[in-house]
């Protein structure tokens, strides 16, 4: 009977922990398991390999650390453009022909935000393109990666996550890490709302300082809407009881992670569901995929989730007008859909609007190369990098 009563208690935290796995993919519901004629053990050994093969999200700048204004530590590092070294000059040198028409790049920061339940190893594609020809900084959101845990979301008198907190979360970085020259700010999802909430609460330094933006699969409100590709009526009734099984299930981490590893089989098909589109994703970038929003735990998930609820921010982006604006989605989003994109290119008429076909939430790990050929051309919009001289004028001619 006591064999019983634990092996209903690991199947109750088993659906727990897969429930939190869709809310980590940014969903809500289930979805079947993958390949079923497949032995449990077979896919075990094969999440191994990958894990230990993998060569994704191992590029590594020189780290620093930030001080909110709650005292929590945000974990950052920079990449500098004089950290190629003299082996790679010449790969540097092609990369940088195929992305900018020229030699050497003006001085400017990319600040890369990264989205919820993932890291600054999401950007690991683009990271790897800009490295060693503009400066980057890549930072872990709150409770995210290598920052510390959000000191208010700590304790007896712990309080939800609210976007405007990013945003100025996102100001100690660059503050810390940028404290001057041009900026470029890139945004992901969560991280394109933190820039948003950014814009909104520092005009003057976005006017001084700050040369593009780039929002990506993000949303400026009204996600509240979304449906994640599921009926309306089940949806809405999940998220009527969802921030109530989100703050007891947090009570209870620890027995929520071991049934998600548990079910790690259907864990990994929710991610892949709700994170990518294309049928050909690369296994080694969906088990990695995986294993960032794995590492999520589910307190810091509830801690975060109301905050989508109740973020707007359309009335804060007609400020950006004035700037060089991407807007970029996957067609096949399922957790903020491209509408929402057009929506934000919609409130900036002159921002560049593109929906990358085949593509999901994750379109920067799915299509890099198209999200970093945009980012290219961003740069060049901004002014970071200058246009290409005409062929037969010298750099300065009219």
């Amino acid at each position: 009977m006591g064999e019983s009563s634990s092996g209903g208690t690991w199947r109750r935290a088993g659906f727990a922990g897969a429930a939190i796995g869709v809310l980590a993919a940014g969903a809500a519901a289930g979805v079947a398991v993958e390949r079923l004629t497949v032995g449990r053990s077979v896919r075990r050994k094969a999440r191994l390999a990958l894990d230990s093969a993998g060569p994704y999200g191992g590029l590594r700048g020189t780290p620093g650390r930030a001080l909110a204004d709650d005292g929590t530590v945000l974990y950052y590092e920079v990449d500098e453009v004089d950290e190629v070294g003299a082996g790679d000059r010449a790969e540097a040198s092609a990369r940088l022909r195929r992305l900018f028409g020229r030699r050497e790049p003006a001085p400017v920061t990319v600040v890369f935000s990264h989205g919820y339940c993932l890291n600054q190893d999401s950007w690991h594609f683009q990271r790897a393109a800009l490295r060693g020809l503009v400066r980057t900084v890549h930072w872990d959101q709150r409770s995210h990666g290598r920052s510390g845990q959000g000191v208010t979301q700590a304790g007896p008198d712990a309080v939800p996550v609210s976007i405007d907190r990013l945003g100025r979360d996102l100001r100690a970085v660059v503050d810390a890490a940028a404290p001057d020259g041009p900026l470029v700010l890139v945004g992901h999802s969560m991280g394109g709302m933190t820039v948003m909430a950014f814009a909104e609460q520092y005009p003057e330094l976005m006017r001084e300082r700050v040369a593009g933006v780039a929002f990506v699969g993000t949303s400026a409100g009204k996600l509240h809407e979304v449906t994640y590709g599921l009926p309306v009526l089940g949806v809405n009734a999940v998220r009527r009881i969802l921030p109530g099984v989100l703050r007891t299930l947090g009570a209870q981490a620890e027995l929520v992670e071991r049934g998600r590893r548990a079910t790690a089989d259907l864990f990994a098909g929710l991610v892949k569901k709700y994170s990518f589109a294309s049928k050909d994703v690369d296994p080694a970038v969906a088990r990695f995929a995986e294993r960032m929003i794995e590492s999520t735990p589910i307190d810091v998930v509830a801690a975060f989730y109301p905050a989508f609820a109740e973020h707007d921010k359309s009335a804060s982006l007609p400020a950006l007008r004035d700037l060089p604006v991407l807007a970029l989605a996957g067609d096949r989003d399922l957790v903020t859909p491209s509408s929402h994109t057009e929506a934000i290119a919609a409130l900036l008429p002159d921002a560049e609007l593109v929906i990358v076909p085949d593509g999901g939430h994750l379109v920067m790990l799915e299509h890099p190369e198209a999200v970093t050929d945009r980012l290219a051309d961003l740069l060049v919009r901004a002014g970071a990098v200058p246009r290409p001289a005409a062929a037969g004028t010298e750099p300065g001619e009219s």
